[in-house]
């Protein structure tokens, strides 16, 4: 059976101050329980504290201010209003999920016009955003027509989709539209690199702590070790990827997602053992093979390109 059409699809009950509050409350007990950051910690149930103590809705808030609206309300930096922005609209809080071992942010992306279950796959997995205001991002900045099977016609009507939600204008077809600012410079290949390395050390030496993934579990074991760290004010995420793909792959415990979540910057980033060519054998951020390979001081070339395309090709 198919999926219901986008114009008889049921948005997400709206939440309660209270239960918005009950979120983040919860990522903050289990950021605590992986010994994360302090500070990540507190942030997050200063938030909890600051959202129950509201006599407005910080749901219509999202919905009638949007993110500058968000970033005014106290202890709520710009992580956090992505964050509150993206439960508004989907009902879902990708990093309690993440924490729970659960994510699948490919789920919340067939909610938009003109994405079925394999499309939403390939954009999670090329572009490694999990959110929708990242979806909406990365239609308007290019990213997304870059994405096999995503012509002008799909990416226009992405950007129209996800306009009610995001209070924006959408540019009638085959018009200029105009670019959402740029998203800030990721983290340097040798810093996401870096932290693969740590996170693949102390998993292998048993020295994390361990989540049970609600998703291909059936025995429901603690098997996923996850690391909290941070490189000069930066927080990282990072475990073994979880997804369909990695498991049809048997790359369980090869791939390692890398996530970013902080007040400068969001995202993630994969790192894999490259299979082919110059950086065989070699750890790779997916996606940026040829800053890996100045890296490594290595000469990738040309052909290293289509095979980037072959091995992952979904």
């Amino acid at each position: 059976m198919g999926l219901p059409s986008k114009a008889t699809a049921k948005p997400p009950a709206a939440l309660s101050n209270t239960e918005v509050a009950a979120e983040l409350q919860n990522v903050a007990d289990l950021l605590e329980q992986h010994g994360a950051n302090p500070f990540r910690v507190r942030a997050y149930r200063n938030a909890a504290d600051s959202i129950r103590a509201m006599a407005t809705p910080v749901i219509d808030v999202a919905a009638s201010q949007g993110l500058d609206g968000l970033m005014q309300l106290p202890a709520i930096g710009r992580s956090l209003a992505h964050t509150l922005a993206h439960l508004a609209h989907s009902g879902r809080l990708p990093m309690l999920e993440r924490l729970r071992g659960e994510n699948a942010p490919e789920r919340i992306f067939t909610t938009v016009a003109d994405i079925g279950p394999k499309l939403a796959q390939r954009i999670h997995e090329e572009l490694g955003i999990e959110t929708l205001s990242g979806l909406s991002a990365a239609a308007h900045d290019g990213r997304l027509a870059r994405v096999r099977g995503m012509g002008a016609k799909r990416v226009q009507a992405v950007r129209e989709s996800l306009a009610g939600r995001f209070r924006q204008a959408p540019a009638a077809a085959g018009a200029p539209t105009r670019r959402q600012p740029e998203p800030p410079d990721p983290p340097p290949v040798q810093e996401l690199l870096d932290v693969d390395r740590e996170y693949r050390q102390l998993a292998q030496q048993g020295k994390l702590p361990r989540v049970a993934p609600r998703r291909f579990n059936p025995t429901g074991d603690a098997w996923l070790p996850v690391l909290h760290t941070e490189r000069e004010g930066r927080h990282y995420t990072a475990l073994y990827s979880n997804t369909a793909r990695a498991h049809e792959l048997g790359a369980t415990r090869d791939w390692v997602v890398i996530y970013r979540d902080d007040d400068q910057h969001s995202g993630s980033w994969t790192a894999i053992t490259w299979s082919f060519g110059p950086l065989r054998g070699r750890r790779v951020i997916r996606g940026r093979e040829d800053e890996c390979a100045r890296h490594y001081a290595l000469d990738a070339g040309p052909k290293n390109g289509r095979l980037v395309q072959r091995q992952f090709r979904f």
